[in-house]
C-alpha cells in the first residue's frame, strides 16, 4: 500500500506562486512514478508532471512546461510541484498520484491522495 498526501495549495493572484507537497509512504514507494494531475471545475483530470524518484526524469504538460517544476526528496518521501506564473486557468483541485510505470492517463495510475484545492484569482 502507498499512502499520498497533498498540501501547499490556497489562493494566490494571477501571476503568483505556490509550492504543492506530496507526502508519501508505504514500504515499496521508491519504486514508483510519482505524478501530479489536476481537476478544473467542471472538467476532466488531467495529467500535469510526473517525475521518478530513482532518475528524476521530470516529464510536463505542454499547459504548465516552463512554469511549473516537479523534484523530489528522496530522505522525506515527498515530491514537489512549484507553480509559477499562475493563470486563472490553473485553478484546480491537484492530486498527487504514484504509478506502477510511466503513463499519463488518469486510468494508469494506482494511488490517489486527496487533493488540495488551488484557486488563482484574476
Amino acid at each position: 500500500q502507498v499512502q499520498l498526501v497533498e498540501s501547499g495549495g490556497g489562493l494566490v493572484q494571477g501571476g503568483g506562486s505556490l509550492r504543492l507537497s506530496c507526502a508519501s509512504s508505504g514500504r515499496t514507494v521508491s519504486t514508483y512514478v510519482m505524478n501530479w494531475f489536476r481537476q478544473p471545475p467542471g472538467k476532466e483530470r488531467e495529467f500535469v508532471a510526473r517525475i521518478r524518484w530513482s532518475i528524476g526524469w521530470p516529464y510536463y504538460a505542454d499547459s504548465v512546461k516552463g512554469r511549473f517544476t516537479i523534484s523530489r526528496d528522496n530522505a522525506k518521501n515527498t515530491v514537489y510541484l512549484q507553480m509559477n506564473s499562475l493563470k486563472p486557468e490553473d485553478t484546480a483541485v491537484y492530486y498527487c498520484a504514484a504509478a506502477r510505470s510511466f503513463s499519463t492517463v488518469v486510468a494508469g495510475m494506482d494511488y490517489w491522495g486527496k487533493g488540495t484545492l488551488v484557486n488563482v484569482s484574476s
